[in-house]
């Protein structure tokens, strides 16, 4: 239910799907590392306990579905797993791994466009939403169903943005990582990385506007904007899906 004059909406209609970042030491992920490089499984179980959670909720934020966030994170500890022999210690662990599980996200959006629509039903309203929020235990009833439905709307829009202005949303506004976090985990530079996050909150915003105002769909960037992403954020030293380690740049 919403006040009268309808749902108070935040300057940035991201933040009600905002977490805060959870400290990783990349000292006791390389300890682990090395050890997992050993042959110690239970070490390499310790990396995907340390770093499991955060995977998930990386990808259902790009993704939107919880069962394909899953699939998303076990395919992209099992190429961390395969590929461990080639990390590049130069690179957080962190980075690594973010960067397979946002390669194997884009793969998926690709593979949806190319057969269904990405936005929303066709009565209007949004297919299917699994998003995280802060905790509202200490809010208002009347706040939490406020903060769901926003959170829902942000959804739509961001599943309307080509994949590599998505990604730079997602690892920026929602996971709190800087541009120079986002630069290693993309492939691009830093420069490239601020370009997208400016363009794609443009871009989100205007399509924001246009639905609070009453329109249905969300602006999707044309086709030519999914396609050339399929190489803007790739490592030429990576395989698909970014199987292999960082190499120096």
């Amino acid at each position: 239910m919403h006040p009268e004059g309808g749902p108070q909406v935040p300057m940035n209609p991201l933040h009600p799907l905002q977490f805060s970042s959870e400290p990783s030491s990349r000292e006791e992920d390389e300890r682990l590392l090395r050890l997992a490089q050993g042959g110690d499984e239970d070490a390499f179980g310790q990396l995907v306990q340390r770093h499991q959670a955060r995977a998930v909720r990386v990808a259902r934020s790009m993704v939107g579905s919880e069962e394909d966030a899953q699939d998303v994170a076990q395919e992209a500890f099992l190429r961390v797993y395969r590929g461990m022999e080639r990390f590049d210690y130069q690179y957080a662990f962190s980075t690594w791994l973010y960067r397979i599980v946002t390669n194997l996200c884009i793969d998926l959006l690709r593979k949806r466009r190319r057969h269904q629509s990405l936005s929303v039903g066709t009565d209007g309203e949004a297919e299917s939403f699994d998003v995280d929020l802060p905790d509202p235990s200490e809010a208002l009833p009347s706040d939490g169903l406020i903060a769901l439905e926003t959170a829902g709307e942000v959804r739509a829009v961001l599943d309307g943005l080509a994949p590599h202005f998505r990604t730079a949303l997602v690892l920026r506004e929602l996971e709190g990582l800087s541009c120079k976090e986002i630069a290693d985990i993309v492939g691009a530079t830093h420069v490239t990385v601020r370009w997208r996050l400016h363009r794609g909150r443009k871009l989100f915003m205007d399509a924001w506007k246009r639905r609070q105002e009453g329109g249905l769909h969300p602006a999707v960037e044309d086709s030519g904007d999914w396609e050339d992403s399929a190489g803007a954020d790739s490592d030429p030293n990576q395989t698909s899906g970014g199987e292999a380690s960082i190499e120096s740049r």
